[in-house]
């Protein structure tokens, strides 16, 4: 058995609006989405706030960086004039336009020194409509179609209160400058897809990746963007099966209360635990209260193949791919195995195989950012003779003498493998909080919130 690694996301710094650009990674297969995510106008607005001391920073640092001498107008010696010594974003706000993405407004008031004796607050505004499209080298960006900055003087210790018009300002402050050094807030969160397409351990030996399909959809509802999921086994990538429904996205609410919505398909479920069964992460050995001796008892013939008393073992393997089946309320894994029955001091001896179908509840709950899938007990067990070296045994006494094990064992040995969870899309900084698991007939929502982890000295706590 396999556990899980334990490893985390690899954490980066908080980019403004670098959240939305968690799921865009590049697509190269055609297969259709099993999963997606809706984020709400709700969690746009957490965005822009948690957004705004971060793009403070960055303004901060390239406007009031000695390198940019062309910030000034008509100012040959920026070093003695105009020189900004103060930035305060007093409003950031992102707003959705409709079928196109995104307009980011930010309110930023400066404090310049344009003679030593002197100093006014002039105030920056800034209007950018953002939309995602693809690189030459495939890769979605979140880049800036339009930018109009505009600057106003609000106050001068020389002249309190006063206001100069616009034109003045801008005669002053090289607008189209200011434009260029506020996309650089774009360059960081661009930069970071290359990481998010990192592969996200399961166990050992299998991982599992997010890839949109396309560029998210931008409505009143929110942004919402389709995933298929890829899983690696042993550094490769494995065929998944065939999903038999195409899924889509299911409407967003018109007003949720949550930040983001997440959706995944019954068959994105399948698909996981066809993984993990291809990583042999549910071949099982299980101990036996049995020995040959009281087998024996049962099975005359069990005499001849084995002259001293040895516990018996079963080593289970899965013998036809897990199916997992959602309804209202309710998840549940149909599981084929053949267990095979055996016995050896030195090297293990098959004398009995055993077909066993079950069906068995499934919990889904999350915890930061990984969804916890635990099965319950075995609701449905069936029990059938494979193959037998010690002749015919009727079906009841097979599961006399298994079911009792089988029952408790399978389901034990499966949440060890899945006890650490699988990692849902997400950005790192950012973990999921008041997050609430619905159960549907083919896929299952995840509404929740964004938290931005707190920082412990130059590391952040991340799911």
């Amino acid at each position: 058995m396999g556990r899980l690694a334990r490893k985390g996301a690899g954490t980066a710094k908080l980019c403004t609006l670098s959240v939305l650009l968690s799921l865009l990674v590049p697509a190269h297969t055609t297969r259709s989405p099993d999963c997606g995510g809706i984020l709400t106008p709700s969690g746009l607005s957490y965005l822009a706030e948690v957004s705004k001391p971060h793009a403070e920073t960055v303004l901060r640092q390239d406007l009031m960086a000695p390198t940019v001498p062309d910030l000034f107008l008509g100012s040959p010696k920026p070093s003695s004039r105009n020189q900004v010594n103060s930035v305060k974003v007093a409003e950031l706000s992102l707003s959705l336009i409709p079928d196109t993405g995104l307009r980011l407004s930010i309110d930023a008031d400066l404090g310049i020194t344009p003679a030593p004796s002197t100093t006014k607050v002039m105030r920056l505004s800034i209007l950018a409509d953002l939309h995602v499209e693809m690189n030459p080298e495939g890769n979605l960006e979140l880049v800036t179609s339009a930018c109009k900055p505009t600057v106003e003087e609000v106050q001068s210790t020389e002249e309190t209160d006063s206001k100069s018009s616009s034109s003045d300002a801008d005669k002053e402050i090289n607008i189209d400058k200011i434009c260029l050094e506020v996309s650089k807030l774009l360059l960081l969160p661009n930069e970071q897809l290359i990481s998010l397409t990192a592969q996200f351990p399961i166990t050992p030996s299998c991982q599992v990746q997010y890839l949109p399909l396309a560029a998210p959809m931008f409505s009143e509802q929110g942004i919402t963007i389709s995933l298929q999921t890829t899983f690696q086994v042993a550094g490769m990538a494995i065929p998944l099966p065939v999903s038999p429904v195409p899924f889509s996205m299911p409407e967003p609410a018109s007003s949720s209360p949550s930040h983001l919505t997440l959706a995944f398909s019954e068959h994105f479920y399948t698909s996981l635990f066809f993984a993990l069964e291809t990583a042999g992460a549910f071949n099982m050995t299980i101990p036996s209260p049995l020995t040959t001796a009281t087998m024996a008892q049962k099975i005359t013939q069990m005499g001849s193949l084995f002259q001293e008393d040895l516990p018996v073992m079963l080593q289970a393997v899965v013998r036809s791919s897990p199916r997992v089946v959602l309804e209202e309320g309710k998840a549940a894994l149909k599981l084929f195995l053949t267990v095979h029955v055996g016995a050896g001091s030195s090297a293990f001896q098959s004398f009995l195989s055993v077909n066993v179908d079950t069906s068995a509840g499934l919990l889904l709950s999350v915890t930061d950012t990984r969804m916890t899938i635990s099965a319950a007990a075995i609701e449905d067990i069936e029990l059938s003779l494979a193959a037998s070296d010690v002749g015919p045994v009727p079906a009841a006494l097979l599961e006399e003498l298994f079911l009792p094990t089988i029952r408790e064992e399978v389901p034990a040995q499966m949440n060890v493998v899945l006890s650490e969870g699988v990692f849902l899309p997400h950005i790192s900084s950012f973990t999921y909080t008041d997050v609430n698991v619905v159960i549907h007939k083919d896929y299952v929502l995840v509404p929740c919130n964004l938290e931005l982890q707190a920082r412990t000295g130059e590391q952040t706590t991340v799911g």
